[in-house]
């Protein structure tokens, strides 16, 4: 979804005229007129008493009918179709008047994530001069919209008839993933001929949500053990499915259509085709967020840690969901966040709402028994964690997780083109040896039975699930 339900407008209950003030220009005409007034009395000149009679008259006619209420201003973003990374966002400021009084000037003015690039913005028929969108200008550099300022980060200015509303259309991009906001708008309204402006009417901020871009991602059917009643995955148990797994003699409560009438007629006894069941698996995908690195560039710039990993959660959650598996996430980090294991098309959207709030939180102790408390990871299920290996904590956690019996895969998800620091003096050096230090945490991994890889989208998984599931059938050698 693009956004929640478009706001109520504000109540129309009329409210004190103490939000509106006098502007310069009443305060101009009022001395001005007074002043031509008292010089035609006191020199007794008439022409000076006809040339103040205009500027009385004007002012007095434009105060005829002075507003009653303050105008209304809400936000209402977009529509109800799943927004993605690099789709088209919408959204409006309205600005309305209840009064009986027709506002002569309104100037709009909204902030905008700089996530959200909007590239047009304009009123919707207020007048030509209103539909003029206008261009991008280029900004300080270090934003992450690209170093470019978004369209609506200026003043608008339009009218606005009695009992009416208009609306500022904002239109672009969404560049990333997350809860981007629209907001807060304000408004300001001069009315009377310009001798009457209002307060500045402010509004909440309304949030778009804008979801992960699924990567292709595509694993093969090996799973380490198949542990529910139906899936798409083939256990070593026998039962109803499609794997054969031999001919043995026909016995009490064999369905007839197994019968294999090649082997019965040749051995002249029936036999029947044996078949493993179909199982489905769970897979747990746990999601490091202990540190960030790297720079998010959007959905066409740079990826950074927390990119990598949602896009790459997103991915492997719709691959799974869709063979029929049930998958849950953990968060490893203070918040300890966690979402049930489910499966089917409602849990992919949880998936991807639950996405939204992920954020690096560094904490100084150890989360471990936050995360796997008592009988939170199933012995048999697929443990996926997605971690930067920037903590020596996130290590030791994978190897705990081998230890205990899991079948675990850890996915690297530190950028691959990592800048080291410019910085002259011992900073390069530093880096150099940071980066041999993780190659022989990794390698430890390794030799602790933790397979590491890198996230490269389709294909990323296949080898090393395959060595997983080799492992989980292989016989087990017990000693005495």
């Amino acid at each position: 979804m693009t956004g929640p339900t478009a706001p109520v407008p504000p109540s129309t209950e009329p409210e004190s005229t103490a939000g509106w003030a006098p502007t310069p220009a009443l305060g101009r005409a009022v001395l001005l007129a007074g002043l031509l007034l008292v010089a035609g009395v006191l020199l007794g000149r008439v022409d000076l008493v006809v040339l103040a009679a205009p500027f009385a008259l004007g002012t007095a006619y434009a105060l005829r009918r002075r507003p009653t209420t303050l105008p209304q201003v809400w936000i209402t973003a977009g529509d109800d179709a799943p927004l993605v990374e690099g789709g088209e966002v919408s959204a409006a400021v309205s600005v309305g008047n209840p009064d009986a009084v027709d506002y002569d000037l309104v100037v709009v003015r909204s902030r905008v994530s700089p996530w959200l690039r909007i590239t047009r913005a304009g009123f919707a028929g207020a007048g030509p001069a209103a539909d003029v969108p206008p261009a991008e200008v280029p900004s300080a550099a270090g934003t992450p919209a690209g170093n470019r300022r978004s369209a609506a980060d200026r003043p608008f200015v339009t009218s606005v008839p009695a009992a009416e509303a208009v609306d500022l259309e904002l239109a672009g991009r969404a560049l990333r993933w997350g809860r981007h906001p629209v907001g807060p708008a304000g408004a300001r309204v001069a009315t009377a001929g310009g001798l009457l402006v209002s307060r500045a009417v402010f509004t909440e901020p309304v949030g778009v949500r804008v979801y992960p871009r699924t990567e292709p991602f595509e694993a093969v059917e090996a799973m380490p053990r198949a542990a529910g009643l139906v899936g798409a995955h083939h256990s070593r148990r026998p039962g109803e499915g499609g794997e054969l797994a031999g001919v043995r003699i026909f016995a009490p409560g064999d369905r007839l259509r197994r019968v294999d009438w090649r082997v019965s007629l040749r051995a002249r006894q029936l036999h029947v085709a044996a078949t493993l069941s179909d199982r489905d698996a769970e897979v747990v995908v746990l999601l490091d967020v202990l540190a960030e690195a790297g720079r998010s560039g959007g959905v066409d710039g740079s990826a950074s840690v927390l990119d990598t990993t949602v896009r790459a959660t997103a991915a492997i959650a719709e691959h799974y969901l869709h063979r029929g598996d049930r998958v849950s996430l953990l968060e490893y980090g203070p918040g300890a966040r966690r979402l049930r294991a489910a499966a089917g098309r409602r849990q992919y959207l949880t998936v991807l709402e639950w996405l939204l709030d992920v954020r690096a939180d560094a904490s100084q102790h150890e989360p471990y028994e936050q995360v796997f408390g008592p009988q939170q990871l199933s012995s048999d299920a697929l443990v996926v964690v997605l971690t930067p290996l920037l903590d020596e904590r996130s290590a030791q956690m994978l190897a705990r997780l081998a230890r205990s019996g899991r079948f675990v895969v850890a996915v690297d998800t530190l950028p691959a083109n990592l800048t080291p620091p410019k910085d002259r003096g011992w900073a390069e050096v530093a880096y150099r040896l940071w980066r041999l230090d993780r190659e022989t945490m990794i390698g430890q991994l390794r030799e602790h039975g933790v397979p590491v890889v890198r996230w490269a989208g389709a294909g990323s998984l296949d080898q090393v699930l395959r060595d997983v599931a080799r492992l989980a059938t292989a016989p087990r050698v017990g000693s005495r």
